[in-house]
């Protein structure tokens, strides 16, 4: 299993308000990963989205066991998910400045054959394979409710005036529930997860293309924030590609 992440301001904002995490887990074959994009004015939204991040690694590390199920990792995640709202409320009410501070936050547990990825908010996770780009997470927001409603389009919702409108997010409220999403993965496949600062500048298409082209990770993730401040970068762009592959060892010689 191999991972790389990166996160940029963009061209617009005056503060990074992203935060990612990554590492490989319990054995080398196995990686976690969690991306949050915070809100909430001066710092509320950074303290929001790093307070979040901490919180569930450590929560994750506490919990995660050899032999768990799919079943027991989702609801694990499920629980990593409340303490991290439960630790952005509290310094919420704390102090006044961060009052109503939040985050969304997507994360995956990866293993050789199954991710589990849960989410709040409309940080995205997609998987990446032979047969195309698959959007694994839910959008919890008011534009994806219209869609799913049928009062508006796909392509409409990238230019409606409420599409930064969120609906469920960490931190605003005393108790949240996540959405879990359970996946087969083969060997080659890509599991990527993204604050909104990436899609709103790319088509999921143009996604498939840039990480199916570059065999580095690495470049891939250069590559799509190249493209996405070349189109202006509204917003914070984080984005973490994990490659379901064996690292191979340097041999020297």
């Amino acid at each position: 299993m191999r991972a790389w992440g990166v996160t940029d301001i963009g061209l617009r904002r005056h503060e990074n308000q992203d935060t990612y995490a990554f590492e490989t887990f319990g054995a080398p074959d196995t990686a976690v990963a969690v991306v949050c994009d915070g809100m909430g004015g001066v710092s509320g939204g950074q303290l929001a989205s790093s307070l979040a991040v901490s919180t569930f690694m450590d929560e994750l590390h506490a919990r995660a066991h050899s032999e768990m199920t799919a079943e027991q990792v989702c609801e694990m995640e499920a629980q990593c998910v409340r303490c991290a709202n439960a630790a952005v409320f509290a310094r919420s009410m704390e102090d006044p400045a961060y009052h109503g501070m939040g985050t969304t936050l997507v994360a995956a547990i990866v293993s050789p054959d199954t991710a589990v990825v849960c989410n709040v908010g409309d940080s995205r996770a997609y998987r990446i394979g032979a047969d195309g780009i698959q959007r694994v997470t839910r959008d919890h927001s008011v534009v994806e409710s219209l869609i799913e409603s049928g009062d508006i389009t796909p392509e409409q919702a990238r230019t409606h005036p409420n599409r930064n409108l969120i609906t469920r997010a960490l931190g605003p409220d005393r108790d949240i529930e996540s959405d879990c999403f359970t996946l087969s993965l083969a060997e080659g496949d890509c599991l990527l997860l993204c604050s909104d600062g990436l899609v709103v500048t790319m088509e999921d298409h143009e996604i498939l293309d840039i990480v199916r082209a570059e065999a580095d990770g690495e470049q891939a993730l250069a590559r799509l924030l190249e493209l996405s401040k070349s189109r202006g970068a509204p917003d914070n762009v984080t984005v973490v590609l994990i490659r379901n592959e064996k690292e191979v060892e340097r041999q020297d010689g």
